[in-house]
């Protein structure tokens, strides 16, 4: 009974990992911004690290915990390295943009020039 009830759960569990698996590579591949593919990117780690567990409990060959432990590992540093990234990226892009001058900046010159003409000197 128990047996039956353990295998039911591990093929329901793989078959629920891996529409998780499909829909998170969808994301991936579609996701309108880059923070939302490295969430993705993330939840894609999770998953493989899910199934590698459904599959060691399903085979008994517990090496495969191990695995994906490394695995949590890697992912958790990739998506740090991925924030990261982001974070420079924007920064590099707010400060581009702060340190532009206006449009209309431009076109009127210096604020010195705009002030009433001095008189000569004599």
């Amino acid at each position: 009974m128990a047996q039956n009830i353990l295998s039911a759960a591990i093929i329901l569990s793989l078959g629920l990992l891996t529409l998780a698996l499909l829909l998170t590579v969808l994301r991936v591949v579609r996701g309108p911004t880059l923070p939302d593919r490295v969430v993705a990117l993330d939840m894609l780690v999770a998953v493989a690290i899910g199934l590698i567990a459904v599959i060691a409990v399903k085979t008994g060959f517990f090496l495969y915990i191990d695995i994906a432990i490394a695995l949590g590992l890697v992912g958790f540093l990739a998506t740090v390295a991925f924030a990261r990234f982001i974070m420079s990226h924007r920064y590099r892009a707010a400060t581009e943009t702060a340190a532009k001058p206006p449009p209309e900046a431009v076109h009127r010159g210096n604020a010195r020039r705009n002030r009433r003409p001095r008189r000569p000197r004599r």
